[in-house]
């Protein structure tokens, strides 16, 4: 089969065409025939730095995946020959990921297809819509009338963070980088579109809040942004980020402002090997089906590329201007 290997860290041109075996089904897995696979910034990062683990060389990226079962193994019962799955599994650098023709997982890690979504649109949704669910419901409890902070509402995660959010009926606002991106904010449900680079992030939310602060702030960028916006989350609320806060947050504020601090990395039960929490990202893929049929739910997909320019896709993602997802089909 075709796919696309990376046999060294290094710029995208590390990423190269190639022919390699077909996977071979397991006795509770289902084989797959990709149709496409989404492109995330974990992809670029590994690519860069090398997979989690290298003596897997050459590896196989991408996490995302949509796809066909061509079939399944003995003590399968979920699926069968030609159903349509979507999927969050491999690509770290132990299983191949699924820049490739086909891919073999276990039956507990795939959910059916929501009918309303073609494979394109699917394979870009699952790790930023498990990252984004696990962030607001598992880790702060966001609910109904509640108000969060979504920073980088235009991106991945925060453009399906902010659908969740507002699909839970909580209030959003979100901060963006132009007019372009303030518009698509907007049209996906947010209240107070915040131009960072116009203004103060914590002086804005301040007013939008009567001075109190958010509910709950979701930090998809780290470093400074996860310090200043203690300032801007209410006394006892939450702090979720994606990324290291580094060295210069402080925790006295925090714990002064009594804030929960959470972190939320997704990829940790497929690097930790801990099927009960697959289980549970599967379970989201399903609830989050049920949003996107009653029309809650839609994936941006910004670049569509074939599976052989997944150099290009990289590289895209690395100049950060992308709004949205990139996804390669087969």
């Amino acid at each position: 089969m075709k796919a696309v290997i990376m046999t060294s860290p290094g710029e995208p041109d590390v990423l190269q065409l190639a022919e390699v075996a077909e996977p071979a089904v397991t006795a509770t897995g289902i084989k797959v025939q990709l149709k496409a696979a989404g492109v995330n910034p974990i992809d670029t990062k590994l690519r860069r730095r090398g997979v989690f683990f290298p003596d897997a060389l050459p590896a196989i990226l991408g996490c995302d995946g949509a796809g066909i079962v061509t079939e399944t193994g003995p003590q399968v019962q979920r699926f069968q020959p030609g159903d349509a799955v979507w999927f969050c599994h491999g690509g770290l650098g132990s299983a191949p990921g699924n820049y490739a023709e086909y891919t073999v997982l276990d039956e507990a890690e795939a959910a059916p297809l929501p009918a309303s979504l073609d494979y394109t649109a699917a394979a870009a949704l699952p790790l930023v819509l498990i990252t984004a669910w696990e962030a607001l419901f598992d880790r702060a409890r966001l609910g109904k009338d509640q108000t969060v902070l979504i920073h980088a509402g235009a991106g991945g995660v925060g453009h399906v963070a902010i659908q969740l959010a507002g699909a839970a009926g909580a209030r959003v606002a979100t901060t963006v980088s132009s007019d372009e991106k303030a518009a698509l904010v907007e049209a996906l449900g947010a209240e107070r579109v915040i131009r960072y680079r116009d203004c103060d992030f914590v002086e804005q939310v301040l007013d939008w809040t009567d001075g109190n602060g958010v509910d709950v702030v979701l930090d998809s960028l780290g470093g400074n942004t996860v310090r200043r916006s203690l300032a801007a989350t209410r006394v006892y609320g939450q702090v979720v980020t994606l990324l290291d806060p580094g060295s210069g947050v402080e925790w006295s504020e925090a714990r002064n402002r009594n804030l929960g601090i959470s972190f939320t990395l997704m990829l940790t039960p497929m690097l930790q090997d801990l099927p009960d929490a697959r289980r549970h990202q599967t379970d989201i893929l399903l609830r989050c089906a049920e949003l996107i049929e009653q029309d809650q739910l839609k994936p941006l997909v910004s670049k569509i590329l074939p599976l052989e320019q997944a150099a290009s896709a990289h590289a895209l993602i690395e100049d950060g201007h992308v709004q949205g997802k990139i996804v390669l089909t087969m």
